[in-house]
């Protein structure tokens, strides 16, 4: 969802010195580390199959052996491809200069790269994701906060209890039957249109997992099985232990532990409030206040408990949600979810589970050890186990007695110098500018949806992306480089790759759109192409054959080895000012929407790739809505997210008209239809 962002702002920060031989060492090495991580976890996974394998039902890491590796596309393909994609947005003296670097690029440093690349192929059990990782994730020094964490909402409708305690203990026990399950590899495993087997390896770290800031780099800490929760609430850490006895907590125990919690007066230590701004500001920033105030002593040991705890619950003071009464409660609720007071969320954290008083939920994802589908998947199990297998008392409490014996939570302590408490005001004051300048606007599109478009016959991914071309045009008045995220799961260790949906194709039909003098039919046609193509790239991403990743490790290698090439330079310095991601749903089919229309999830969304752009999430609901999640910056005279949504649905409309049998020789002017003969305005 945000990688748009990181992949265009990232720099690489390895420069090995010495003769060629020293380089070629230099990226024989880390290719060599690559295979020697992806051996481990190879090692781990069969031990996993070797327990399964007396079984007959097919489980999470079944089919993980039998993946085939991430293919290395040819250079020539990739070279053509990107040319194609960047036609539609250079004139002509640009476009024959990018073709000049191309080919130059081709006939020279291209074979040398291309042969490491495919060295690592062989030895890693993926070219690409551990790359992607640590140069588009862990090395970036901004704040990943609104930069590159992400967010998904609680179901739209419902809101099956209005206890806050009540809502976060059903959901907390929720996540740790769904991890017991990932831990015993018992979910069924993950496919692709319900019969192609994906990669599962995103899911390992989804539980007990930080990200460790540090001065050039960070890191992703795995631990193994924790026992304990950390609950922030009003400016106090609490530790919460998960099991009594051997067993997880019941959710009435839960419910207890969270309620005390909040009945709770104690004030906030000293620094303790915003503590966790440090999370959210510069990364250099933290890691050398983690080093000199955390090393050691009292806030060392408290540190390690946030760090080494299953996940972070936020006790939220505000109530958030979908209130049809009030037209911005969803940006506000996204907002939220998205960055909060920028000091109530512990943002390294693999996720945070947000609790607010009106019971509604959500949670904050950080995005380098996994990509939104995997988190999706967990949500919808939480989701629906929450609210149709654990379920409520009529008074909205969790079900069972509740446990007066146990232990009470306790509270973190910290000693927190003046010094540090100025480092945290400095990460707070750079982190509310970054939230400040956020524009949201989520909005429901409820027209038609997947159903409608069905019946158009065209692929529902398609439409949508073709609407959002037209109402980039509308917005800015021009085309620019946009950015669809699609999963290469189907490989081994597999992650995204971008599909580029500003086609040629996809301006030839914009451009019909906006010709008073087009026939529908002619716009038609031109929709069909462009959606074909679209659909055929989406393929070519999916299995194997994108461009952008080929890129990006071509550029990787070439730092390593000390060549400079000015075709690679310019295609990793291109901004995408359009970034796209659509919000899967239905992973698991646990609840059948049909039957339950209300308990549909909003969806889920990501902040501003670009300074100048939008970054646009988007969610097909069902069979008769879609909510797309518009996120832009006030700062920038030129975009307005709530505008750019109404662009988004006008185009919406105006497409699926085309599909209305007489209107195809009509056209719209003045947003009315207007009858054409041969081309000409019939009065």
């Amino acid at each position: 969802m945000a990688e748009a962002h990181q992949a265009v702002g990232f720099q690489f920060t390895v420069r090995p010195d010495g003769v060629d031989l020293k380089l070629s060492q230099e990226v024989l090495k880390n290719i060599y580390l690559s295979g020697v991580t992806a051996w481990k976890k190879k090692a781990i996974q069969f031990k996993s199959l070797v327990k399964m394998i007396s079984g007959r039902r097919p489980l999470l890491y079944s089919f993980q052996a039998a993946l085939p590796r991430l293919p290395v596309p040819r250079v020539d393909d990739t070279i053509q491809r990107y040319l194609e994609s960047v036609r539609p947005l250079l004139d002509s003296k640009q476009y024959n200069r990018m073709e000049i670097l191309a080919n130059e690029f081709k006939e020279t440093e291209s074979t040398q790269l291309q042969r490491y690349l495919i060295l690592k192929s062989w030895w890693a059990t993926n070219y690409v994701s551990d790359w992607w990782e640590e140069y588009i994730y862990l090395r970036s020094r901004g704040p990943i906060m609104v930069n590159s964490n992400f967010y998904i909402m609680d179901l739209l409708y419902m809101t099956p209890t209005h206890r806050q305690a009540a809502r976060a203990g059903n959901v907390v026990h929720a996540m740790l039957q769904y991890r017991r399950k990932l831990e015993r590899g018992e979910h069924a495993p993950l496919r692709a249109l319900g019969t192609v087997p994906m990669c599962s390896t995103q899911m390992e770290r989804m539980f007990n997992t930080t990200r460790i800031p540090g001065i050039e780099t960070d890191i992703v800490q795995h631990l193994t099985d924790r026992k304990h929760l950390i609950v922030y609430h009003k400016g106090r850490f609490f530790q919460v232990w998960l099991y009594i006895g051997g067993r997880h907590l019941l959710p009435s125990e839960l419910e207890t532990q969270f309620q005390r919690i909040l009945n709770d007066p104690s004030e906030p230590q000293p620094g303790e409030l915003k503590l966790a701004a440090l999370t959210a500001g510069a990364r250099v920033p933290w890691a050398r206040a983690r080093l000199k105030y955390f090393g050691h002593g009292i806030n060392k040991i408290s540190l390690d408990a946030i760090e080494s705890a299953a996940f972070f619950l936020t006790l939220d003071e505000e109530p958030q949600g979908y209130d049809p009464a009030k037209v911005n409660s969803l940006d506000i609720y996204a907002k939220s979810l998205l960055h909060g007071k920028c000091y109530d969320r512990w943002f390294d954290k693999s996720f945070n589970l947000i609790s607010y008083p009106n019971g509604k939920i959500g949670v904050n994802i950080e995005h380098s050890w996994a990509d939104a589908p995997i988190v999706g998947h967990m949500w919808e199990y939480v989701l629906a186990t929450d609210c149709f297998h654990l379920g409520y008392t009529e008074e909205g409490h969790c079900k069972g007695d509740m446990n007066r014996g146990l232990p009470c939570p306790t509270r973190l302590q910290f000693q927190i110098s003046d010094e540090c408490q100025d480092v945290i005001e400095t990460s707070y004051l750079l982190a509310r500018q970054l939230a400040d300048d956020v524009d949201f606007n989520c909005y429901l599109f409820s027209e038609f949806g997947k159903g409608l478009i069905k019946k158009c016959r065209t692929s529902p991914d398609a439409f949508i992306q073709l609407a959002l071309q037209l109402a980039q045009f509308r917005d800015q008045s021009v085309f620019c480089l946009t950015y669809e995220s699609s999963m290469t799961r189907m490989f081994r260790d597999g992650r995204t790759e971008t599909v580029r949906s500003c086609t040629s194709e996809a301006v030839a039909f914009v451009r019909a759109m906006e010709d008073p003098c087009a026939t529908n039919a002619v716009r038609l046609a031109l929709f069909r192409k462009a959606a074909e193509k679209h659909q055929n790239m989406y393929r070519l991403a999916m299995t194997g054959s994108g461009i952008d990743r080929h890129l990006f490790c071509l550029y990787i290698v070439s730092k390593y080895l000390g060549v400079e090439s000015p075709f690679l330079k310019k295609v990793l310095s291109e901004p995408w000012k359009l970034s796209t991601s659509q919000t899967p749903q239905q992973q698991l089919n646990l609840v059948d929407i049909n039957k339950f229309p209300k308990y549909v999830g909003a969806g889920g969304g990501f902040g501003p790739v670009a300074d100048d752009g939008y970054g646009v999430s988007y969610i097909i609901v069902g069979e008769n809505l879609i909510t797309f999640h518009i996120s832009s910056k006030f700062s920038c005279p030129d975009s307005d997210s709530s505008r750019f949504g109404q662009h988004i649905r006008k185009a919406m409309i105006d497409i699926q008209a085309l599909f209305k049998p007489e209107n195809n020789n009509r056209t719209v002017e003045n947003g009315k239809y207007v009858h054409l003969e041969n081309g000409k305005k019939h009065m």
